[in-house]
């Protein structure tokens, strides 16, 4: 059974920085495309990172330029990366298998993990 097992939040200051992780269970990393989705308080999840098996990325529009997606198949391990965090970015924090770059995500939830940016 696919899961997912995020870590690396916390909380930051704005225009910070800070490293994500997310588990994969299986090796699977290879093939799917892989995203990472937020969730704040009150709002419905968004996507905002997705890489493909071949390394295409996108980015949502208020993380480009700030957020990288990466991944390290040997590790079954997708990372985002942050900087320059805003109070904005403040959200739990998911990784998933991708539909296709643009998602939907598809597959289990794992728990998140928090991203609280605040001074």
């Amino acid at each position: 059974q696919v899961q997912f097992v995020e870590s690396g939040g916390g909380l930051v200051q704005p225009g910070g920085s800070l490293r994500l992780s997310c588990a994969a269970s299986g090796n699977f990393l290879s093939i799917y495309a892989m995203g990472w989705s937020r969730q704040a308080p009150g709002k419905q999840r968004e996507l905002v990172a997705g890489l493909t098996s071949t390394g295409s990325t996108k980015y949502a529009d208020a993380v480009k330029g700030r957020f990288t997606i990466s991944r390290d198949n040997a590790k079954n391990t997708v990372y985002l990366q942050m900087h320059s965090l805003k109070p904005e970015d403040t959200a739990v924090y998911y990784c998933n298998v991708l539909l296709s770059l643009s998602g939907p995500p598809v597959g289990p939830w794992g728990q998140g993990t928090q991203v609280t940016v605040s001074s």
